[in-house]
């Protein structure tokens, strides 16, 4: 039976050829995602690595409360370091605010740049790239390859630093570096100083890390850590690449989980695709397999024949996945080389033997598992079906077991969707995993439903294929749903492929509506002036300043300050101009001394309500109480508390604006307007200038970007969903070589011929992509109301249309190769061997 089984690869290598390739880019797209989590890991490590081979012990400030300003290490330990036995070298690094200013004159970038320090020594862990450190030139400074081309700065030029005062202090750039592991050094963008100017432009008194060399780590540790005592945390240089490869990897191992949820739905697409291709052989091969038991060969052996020619099938499509994930890793470490990625992707690309076993035993299981019901019917072929001379074709019943089942599971998929969207409190991630649940068993009604949707599916979407294209419309509508179990299997990998890819759609649009809609009530403006860091520095003439234009309709100063209430630390701010935010309770008109109105949610989770009293301990005025006389909704831009500007003023003395809000008046051009407010504050480098314009086109950025690398991720489970298609046809169009033939003699041409086959692909595809665009519409809308508070729905009509109408041109092409294989045999000759 052995060389039976591999007898029969070698005599129908072409059969199997597209169910290898359904495991092959299921596996590659797997075996891809490790070799690209492992090339980075591996990245990763070797600067870790390389960083800590020139520490021997490192000291770290106990993190501090959340929210809290983080703390440091002072002056005074540094020095106490260094007299230690066994310390040849110390080093204190410095780490905090020191805003670069761009060409522009303004800050660069959205947060404050990192100010960090470049220590001299075999302890510096700066890896200078272009250029060279700053050595002991306070004049000099280096800046981070990724901030420097963003800036268009190269090396001589100067630059220019804020200090925290916000003076402008210019230096030189003498080098560029890169900012390595550190993830917040990569996002905020870096400039480094020599350890005393570092300290000098951040303003930090402290260090927020020491390092220290020695020979022996170990005893080193011991005695730092006694004469640190319970201060601080010490740890070693190995320690140190261990905590700092967690931290680096926390994004890679998301990474490595997004993707991989992407690979598993290829691989249970390529499961079904599996499964119907084995399914459709053992039919064809009825007279073959029942010959075999006429010669001796027992059920076991049949069994074991299929299971065989499935594990071998599964072998070598693994091998074959493995090189193309191998491929597939190299290209995407070369487009991010490419784009100068903040990745370490000078590393070389790893294929480790965890992932080559992966690999290899997720395809075997995968492919034999998609085998064993096939396997087993295989076994129940009598002998005496070896006299006939064409194999009979399963008679589909609905059966009442059937409906049960799928009635029990779309029920249960049904309830468990809506309690998590309309039941459980939106944004959190158990209403969202309730939906992804009910989700999952809803797909089981409809995947046992299958069969009994596929006949009035076919000839609802088959109604004007039947009447354009007659006599071939007529018959691929009536082969589409002769075999309803086939039909299902074969629609319901593409029906997994457009449900994920409309519900992404749906999400999408929903999101983006949604956003706009609560940008049209926190956003109610023209433009917005704030600091980088959102603090309270913009000065009160900004705003005097623009108030003075006649072009200007509405100008609003809303200032800030934290404050104390019983053991809590609150917002306390006030604002001048025309401002009516939202009021859920009470009246916000004409706040006078001794009132407060509070945010919705900040007056719920203490317990407060309109009429009661609230005690603030303010800075300049004791601990005063406030009548509460409103409640403001969270959509306002105001604080936790506000009062009137004068008590405001009263109570902690005359503070700048931490923001101003600004409206045109209608007419005058938005150009114009843009001026205006960029000369008002010309002057202030740190105060940026935001319109509600630019925010939309950054969310519709970054949404249109999420869509279309989804769509790509997802567009793999379609592809392989349409290879299933494929190779339904041509194995179908094997079995149906009598008929096809048949269907010749009695005058169907062979344009005819191509036609009818090509039409019952379209017809299989719509009914695929139409379950999966309703599925998903539903989905989404739960998804999106799991996920956002206060979410709108939105269908993208269009592109769920053209979604549809792509899967039935993508069904189309599928059949192109099946079809011209039946046109092209002879009549005679499938009419003797069919």
């Amino acid at each position: 039976m052995l060389k039976t089984a591999l007898a029969g690869l070698r005599a129908h290598t072409l059969r199997l050829l597209l169910t290898s390739l359904a495991i092959t880019l299921g596996v590659g797209f797997i075996a891809g995602t490790f070799v690209l989590t492992d090339t980075m890991k591996a990245g990763f490590g070797q600067r870790v690595t390389a960083e800590a081979d020139k520490v021997a012990v490192a000291v770290l400030p106990k993190p501090g409360r959340p929210g809290a300003e983080p703390a440091t290490l002072p002056a005074s330990l540094l020095q106490r370091l260094r007299a230690l036995p066994g310390v040849t070298d110390a080093q204190g690094l410095t780490h905090g605010q020191a805003p670069l200013l761009g060409k522009d004159g303004k800050a660069a970038g959205d947060v404050p740049t990192s100010g960090v320090s470049v220590v001299p020594g075999a302890l510096n862990r700066t890896t200078i790239v272009a250029g060279t450190g700053p050595g002991s030139d306070d004049a000099a400074a280096v800046l981070d390859e990724n901030t420097a081309k963003a800036q268009g700065f190269q090396v001589g030029d100067t630059i220019t630093v804020l200090d925290p005062e916000g003076g402008r202090h210019p230096f030189k750039l003498v080098g560029l570096f890169d900012p390595g592991v550190d993830q917040k050094l990569a996002y905020t963008g870096a400039v480094g100083f020599t350890p005393a100017t570092a300290q000098r432009m951040t303003g930090t008194k402290g260090f927020h890390e020491i390092d220290l060399a020695g020979a022996d780590p170990a005893r080193l540790k011991q005695a730092v850590a006694a004469a640190v005592g319970k201060g601080a945390e010490v740890r070693t240089g190995t320690e140190l690449a261990a905590l700092l490869a967690a931290q680096a990897g926390v994004e890679i191992e998301a990474l490595s989980l997004g993707l991989l949820m992407f690979g598993l739905v290829a691989m249970m697409v390529a499961t079904l695709v599996i499964y119907n291709t084995f399914n459709i052989l053992v039919a064809q091969r009825t007279k073959e397999l029942a010959l075999l038991r006429c010669v001796g060969a027992t059920r076991g052996q049949v069994f074991g024949s299929i299971l065989i020619e499935s594990a071998v099938v599964g072998l070598l499509s693994s091998a074959l996945g493995l090189l193309t994930g191998y491929g597939l890793g190299v290209v995407t470490m070369l487009v991010l080389e490419a784009f100068d990625a903040p990745l370490p992707t000078g590393a070389g690309v790893t294929l480790s033997p965890a992932t080559i076993v992966i690999g290899l035993v997720l395809g075997l299981v995968v492919t034999v598992g998609a085998a064993l019901l096939p396997a087993r019917t295989a076994t129940r072929v009598a002998p005496v079906a070896a006299l006939r001379t064409q194999a009979e074709e399963q008679t589909f019943r609905t059966g009442a077991p059937r409906v049960l089942f799928a009635g029990f599971f779309l029920l249960a998929g049904l309830g468990t969707t809506g309690v998590g969207a309309l039941v459980l409190e939106p944004g959190h991630q158990v209403s969202l995993f309730v939906v992804m649940g009910g989700g999952a068993l809803t797909f089981l009604g409809v995947l046992i439903l299958g069969p009994v949707l596929v006949r009035p599916l076919s000839a609802l979407v088959g109604w004007v294929p039947r009447r354009l294209f007659g006599v071939p419309g007529r018959l691929a509508v009536d082969n589409a749903g002769r075999n309803p179990n086939r039909a299902a299997t074969t629609t319901v990998a593409l029906t997994i492929g457009v449900t994920l890819m409309t519900l992404i759609s749906v999400v999408t649009a929903s999101t983006r509506v949604t956003l706009d809609a609560k940008l049209d009530e926190q956003f109610p403006i023209d433009y917005l002036l704030a600091d980088q860091t959102r603090e309270a520095v913009v000065p009160r003439t900004v705003g005097e300043s623009l108030r003075q234009r006649p072009e200007l309709r509405q100008i609003v100063q809303i200032r800030g300050t934290t404050a104390t209430t019983g053991s809590r630390r609150v917002e306390v701010g006030a604002f001048e101009g025309p401002f009516e935010p939202e009021v859920t309770a009470g009246s916000l008109r004409g706040l006078r001394p001794g009132e407060v109105a509070v945010r919705a949610s900040t007056a719920e989770e203490l317990g407060w309500r309109v009429g009661g009293t609230v005690p603030v301990k303010t800075k300049r005025a004791g601990t005063v109480s406030l009548a509460v006389v409103a409640l403001v909704g969270d959509d306002s831009p105001l604080p936790s508390l506000t009062v009137a500007p004068a008590q405001f003023d009263r109570y902690f003395g005359a503070l700048p604006d931490s923001s101003v809000l600004v409206n045109v008046r209608d007419g005058v051009a938005p150009e114009q307007a843009r001026k205006l407010v960029d000369a008002a504050v010309a002057a202030h480098p740190t105060v940026k200038v935001s319109s509600s314009t630019v925010v939309r086109g950054e969310f519709d950025e970054a949404l249109d970007m999420l869509l279309m690398i989804v769509t790509g991720l997802l567009g793999l489970a379609v592809l392989i969903s349409l290879l299933g298609i494929a190779n339904t046809l041509s194995l179908s169009v094997h079995e149906r070589t009598r008929e096809s033939a048949l269907l010749r003699a009695l005058g169907l041409t062979r344009p005819q011929l191509r036609r009818t086959l090509s039409v019952e692909a379209l017809v299989l595809g719509l009914i695929g992509a139409l379950i999966g665009a309703v599925l998903g519409l539903v989905f989404g809308w739960a998804a999106v109301r799991a996920m956002i508070d206060g979410a709108r729905y939105a269908v993208p009509g269009g592109q769920i249309a053209l979604l549809v109408a792509m899967s039935g041109l993508a069904g189309v092409l599928a059949a192109v190769l099946p079809a011209r294989r039946a046109a092209r045999a002879s009549i005679v000759g499938s009419l003797a061997t069919g």
